[in-house]
């Protein structure tokens, strides 16, 4: 259905209706419209994305080496196969995915670049979100554009795209190099024959490393601490096996399958047993270094398996780079820069050329929007999630935020089903909008991403709460969700409204008033 200009609205002032509103036009956000088309297919929608491309994280990091931390099996979409033949992807190849999923579900024409969601205002008395936008102009010069919807779906991501986390570093403008951040990778930086610290050992240090040490002078991986490493082949066996005998979709369906039981079985088994699986990720690192290396300080962290995302090596690329000597690690922490390079509090100091500040992202929920609900002002940090994907007390609103300890999209694509789910259901019912139940007093909470990492204790006190049983509680559980969000009940803990009474012939739509 085409989107529509509300009633009672004057040229002035055009404000565009559509059923469902998607914000974001990366992977979530592609899913969501794609299961929209299937599953939806009366209901109007557009998506609203705050940059001028779709992709979103495979669109913003342009920096050497980036791919995929996750099989592409499982973080490709359920409904269309990944017909690459790496399993482990390059980060162009997922993009083309993408495009080329939206041009197969005519998705395309449906996205409004250029529009940052800066509000969004839910009215019980019309049941609609008013939802107000800024649009960069060709000029640069922003203006505002207002949207109403039924039902208003975040898939924004978790992190801002503005801007990366980088800590205090001190005597940084004394240095004479470069300093950099992977989020915003200029696409001029010749690091050819340079002598290059990244700070970080987190995913993003983890591929960037082995593709700058390929030209650079020498490359050294700057981490206060170490990570957990596994490698991993960049291609899936048997998954190629499987398409030389099978119909690429069932090959696909399978390999999928026993990907996603093996990432289940790994976690758990990590969880239950974090003293043998330390020991055998240890033994893994160690095979992969030339004898004598330094497994303990570099690669034996402290915490256990999981309290932070483990770190996939694909085909062996960093160990390979330290071995060859053309990259080293340095477990230290940083005294001060200086105009050669970086004094460590050991002595020792690393001389550079450029820097680059792998040290991760600042998180953010739902894009930063301002929420209310009939003028209430929703504080996310004080809310409490709804089988992970819905907010207590705040209609009509789902947002996509995929798992820790699996890939991203196998939990967009079950928010997606289930945002279809409801607005069937509540077609089928003569309900206008559905409102998440808090779990009630008493109830002990704890926070949503239930990560030790650095980048969620930073912004652990910004995001909302999860409950201790269910539906309000995560449980990062694929299986799990699968039988609750495809099959399980759908009024649990939800509360449904019939439509309001239309007003009055002439009387005007309220419309919240634009932000100064």
């Amino acid at each position: 259905m085409e989107a529509t200009v509300a009633a009672g609205e004057t040229t002035e002032e055009l404000v565009e209706h559509v059923d469902v509103l998607i914000v974001g036009a990366g992977i979530s956000g592609i899913s969501a419209a794609c299961h929209l088309r299937e599953l939806c297919p009366s209901k109007s929608f557009a998506i609203l994305e705050a940059r001028d491309a779709i992709g979103g994280t495979w669109d913003l990091f342009r920096y050497p080496g980036i791919r995929s931390d996750s099989d592409m099996f499982t973080l490709g979409f359920s409904f269309r196969p990944w017909e690459e033949q790496e399993a482990i992807a390059p980060g162009p190849k997922i993009l083309d995915y993408l495009e080329a999923t939206a041009a197969e579900h005519d998705i395309r024409d449906e996205i409004r670049f250029d529009h940052r969601v800066v509000r969004a205002a839910w009215a019980s008395e019309d049941a609609l979100w008013h939802v107000e936008a800024v649009r960069g102009g060709p000029d640069g010069v922003a203006g505002a554009r207002r949207f109403t919807c039924r039902w208003l779906s975040g898939c924004t991501g978790y992190f801002r795209y503005d801007e990366g986390y980088t800590p205090e570093l001190p005597g940084i403008d004394r240095f004479g190099g470069e300093v950099v951040h992977p989020q915003h990778w200029p696409g001029d930086l010749d690091h050819e024959g340079k002598r290059v610290v990244v700070i970080g050992s987190g995913a993003t240090a983890v591929t960037l490393i082995p593709a700058l040490s390929e030209r650079a002078a020498k490359v050294t991986m700057l981490q206060r601490s170490p990570t957990y490493l596994i490698a991993l082949p960049g291609e899936d066996r048997i998954a190629v096996a499987l398409r030389r005998r099978l119909p690429a979709r069932l090959a696909y369906a399978l390999t999928r399958a026993k990907n996603i039981a093996l990432q289940m079985l790994s976690y758990r088994f990590s969880r239950r047993f974090p003293k043998l699986t330390r020991r055998l990720l240890r033994r893994g690192v160690s095979d992969n270094l030339p004898p004598g290396y330094d497994v303990d300080t570099h690669f034996n962290p402290s915490y256990d398996p999981w309290d932070q995302r483990l770190c996939l090596d694909p085909d062996g690329d960093l160990f390979r780079a330290i071995s060859s000597g053309r990259a080293e690690v340095v477990t230290d922490r940083i005294e001060s820069f200086t105009e050669a390079g970086i004094r460590l509090e050991s002595g020792a100091e690393l001389e550079a050329d450029i820097v680059v500040t792998a040290t991760g992202l600042q998180l953010l929920f739902l894009g930063g929007i301002e929420l209310e609900v009939d003028g209430r002002p929703i504080d996310p940090a004080a809310a409490v999630t709804y089988k992970a994907m819905m907010l207590c007390g705040v209609p009509n609103l789902s947002f996509s935020v995929g798992y820790t300890n699996a890939s991203w999209t196998l939990k967009c694509d079950l928010v997606a089903r289930y945002v279809c789910r409801l607005l069937n259901h509540m077609d089928a019912g003569g309900y206008a909008y559905c409102t998440p139940r808090p779990p009630g007093p008493g109830v002990e909470l704890s926070p949503v991403i239930d990560l030790d990492a650095g980048y969620v204790r930073r912004a652990v006190d910004r995001l909302p709460r999860q409950g201790a049983r269910a539906p309000w509680r995560l449980r990062q559980n694929y299986p799990y969700d699968v039988a609750m969000l495809r099959w399980g009940s759908i009024d649990d803990g939800v509360d449904f409204a019939v439509a309001p009474r239309p007003a009055p012939p002439g009387a005007a739509r309220p419309t919240p008033p634009l932000p100064a």
